[in-house]
């Protein structure tokens, strides 16, 4: 496999050091910011909303046979 090196000031590489996981490589970072898919996003429900879902999610499994 071929590596290359892509130039960028310091402020780019805080922001992109602050999106990256600990445990991810730079090539598994890159990936994951570039690929078409919507990830799932914690937080995106707010407290109200997040405890409907949790009670509907909870009734359902009761009322499943």
């Amino acid at each position: 496999m071929s590596r290359t090196s892509i130039p960028v000031d310091s402020s780019t590489k805080e922001r992109l050091d602050d999106l990256k996981r600990d445990d991810e490589t730079w090539d598994e970072f890159l990936t994951r910011i570039t690929t078409d898919e919507t990830p799932i996003k914690k937080g995106i429900l707010s407290s109200e909303e997040a405890a409907q879902a949790k009670d509907r999610i909870r009734s359902a499994r009761e009322n499943w046979e």
